[in-house]
């Protein structure tokens, strides 16, 4: 089918329809009996429990890497990485893009957005935690229930499916994170903490409100805000300074909310530039920071470092984990990756060793993430739709993490990095310095120390050396 621009959207809505008619309607997991509604048996059944086999392995449905008991700088792997399962991807993801529809038909999928087909989706995420080996998952709210056409509806859709969240969670799983999904209802496409409809506004936090509730019930370690949707594509029709205040309005309300109702998790910004909109106000770490200082609200917030994001905004994903560090922010990761030739949030799986050891590094040296973890908020890529790439996907991100984790050990234990970096800063490492970062030494007194001393003699950074350790340790 050939479709002009005019014509695209339509083109793309007829191929949607067209797929979702395709999809096979539901049938038990063993496919060896008539369909009658309800999944029977496993979800995955050619898929058992994925265990480490180590670096020789060619199994790919092992881990080579990750080996969630042993022992890593004085903790387990599973309690450094506290890896989690992104609902929205794993179980919504569709494969769909703005040029084409979906591609992904899983087995269990009968092409409804319905309660029961929720409920199946959500013992679908509790299997596939359990082969996994994972322990954590994460949700927006409409991603594990269907909207409703009110408020009413939608908080009964949401009770409904997490209680049978909380009887599949049971003891052995545990919600990383839970968060409010205000930006893909058309109702948000003006923001929803920042829209300029009054209406909008309160019904964000009406949104928010019932998720904080539903994740205080399921035991959630975090709660997390990603505005999406909270800039401006103009400043033209945009009156930047109320929208923040109103965006600081409704994080104060969360906060008073959050005590109210005795819910002790973490509340998260993740920080994001643009996309949807063309600015987004949580531009990066520091924007962030700064904005939870000039409205009083630092303590009551750390971040959720997207590593996608902070590509987006011009920095590394190291960059972005240690500003979050050492201004005592950093709460949580988005473990994924963007592809450096495409200028959008691709949300990839991250495979780079190198990147995961920067990663890893900063997580090190912040004592672990807890009460955060390691979200996949990544998504197989469009043309991967076997079920068993679920997994190979997230077998590789951990195993990618784990190798991460275990360089930073080896660096740590080697020490030349370190003693690199502390030779650099040494002149500092004297009486005088020490007065400098006590904030002891005034203009005058260092005036009379450079009369003194005269022109210095700078040492080299040794960039290159720093560089072959760290590439020594891979």
């Amino acid at each position: 089918m050939r479709c002009s621009k005019i014509l695209v959207l339509v083109c793309l809505s007829l191929v949607s329809v067209t797929v979702i008619d395709a999809i096979p309607p539901t049938c038990p997991a063993d496919n060896g009996s008539k369909c009658d509604g309800e999944w029977e048996g496993d979800f995955f059944p050619g898929i058992s429990h994925i265990k480490y086999e180590g670096p020789s392995s060619k199994n790919p449905l092992s881990f080579k890497w990750y080996n969630a008991e042993e022992e890593i700088l004085g903790k387990k792997m599973k309690d450094w990485l506290r890896f989690s399962v992104a609902f929205w991807h794993t179980f919504r993801g569709t494969g769909a893009d703005p040029f084409g529809a979906p591609t992904k038909l899983w087995p269990w999928e009968d092409g409804t957005n319905s309660l029961a087909m929720a409920k199946r989706r959500l013992r679908a995420n509790f299997e596939f935690m359990e082969k996994l080996g994972v322990e954590f998952w994460c949700f927006h709210d409409r991603d594990i229930a269907p909207d409703g056409k009110t408020i009413e509806e939608s908080n009964a859709n949401l009770d409904e499916v997490v209680a049978l969240a909380k009887e599949l969670q049971g003891k052995k799983f545990h919600l990383l994170w839970g968060t409010a999904q205000l930006f893909l209802h058309p109702r948000y496409m003006h923001g929803a903490a920042t829209s300029s409809e009054l209406a909008v506004y309160a019904y964000a936090v009406a949104q928010v409100k019932k998720a904080l509730e539903v994740t205080h019930y399921l035991g959630g370690e975090n709660y997390v805000f990603w505005g999406g949707r909270e800039g401006y594509q103009t400043l033209l029709n945009t009156d930047m300074k109320r929208e923040l205040d109103h965006l600081a309005r409704f994080f104060e309300a969360a906060v008073a909310y959050k005590k109210k109702i005795g819910y002790n998790g973490t509340l998260l910004i993740e920080p994001k530039p643009q996309e949807p909109t063309k600015h987004q106000y949580d531009w990066d770490a520091a924007t962030t920071a700064a904005f939870l200082h000039k409205y009083s609200l630092i303590g009551e917030f750390k971040l959720n470092i997207e590593c996608n994001h902070a590509t987006l905004s011009g920095h590394s994903c190291h960059h972005e984990l240690e500003t979050a560090r050492i201004n005592g922010l950093l709460g949580n990761i988005d473990a994924n990756t963007g592809d450096p030739q495409i200028g959008w949030d691709t949300d990839q799986f991250l495979t780079d060793v190198g990147e995961a050891t920067l990663v890893m590094l900063s997580v090190v040296r912040n004592g672990g993430l807890a009460p955060g973890g390691f979200n996949f908020d990544a998504k197989l890529r469009r043309e991967s739709t076997d079920v068993e790439d679920l997994f190979i996907a997230h077998i590789v991100g951990m195993d990618t993490m784990a190798r991460g984790l275990r360089n930073v050990a080896k660096l740590i234990e080697d020490g030349s990095l370190e003693e690199l970096v502390r030779k650099r800063y040494s002149s500092f490492d004297t009486e005088f310095g020490a007065l400098i970062e006590a904030g002891k030494a005034d203009f005058e007194t260092l005036e009379k120390k450079a009369l003194e001393w005269g022109e210095p003699k700078v040492a080299s950074a040794k960039q290159e050396l720093a560089e072959m350790i760290f590439h020594n340790a891979l």
